[in-house]
């Protein structure tokens, strides 16, 4: 059985964090964040599902970024928001 690749790697681009220091939202309200995601379209830094604000959707959803990557340390895996899916 194929796998059909997801349409939205296309919007994939090389990009540079806009806060390699933390959830640029988060970093504003002074909130606290669980772990981070790279946006792969514009570099928005934001926080995971897992955080209180999900700055990280909220990103994808306003901006129609969809993918993101882990922006952990050590950790490289991506994710789809559209699809709810790894890519």
């Amino acid at each position: 059985m194929a796998t059909i690749p997801d349409p939205h790697v296309a919007m994939v681009r090389p990009v540079t964090p806009h806060t390699p220091e933390g959830c640029e939202e988060c970093l504003r309200e002074h909130s606290p964040w669980a772990h981070l995601r790279l946006c792969l379209t514009c570099g928005h830094v934001g926080c995971c599902d897992s955080s209180p604000l999900k700055h990280a959707r909220r990103h994808a959803g306003s901006a129609a970024h969809p993918v993101v990557q882990s922006f952990q340390p050590g950790e490289d895996w991506r994710w789809c928001y559209v699809h709810e899916a790894p890519v």
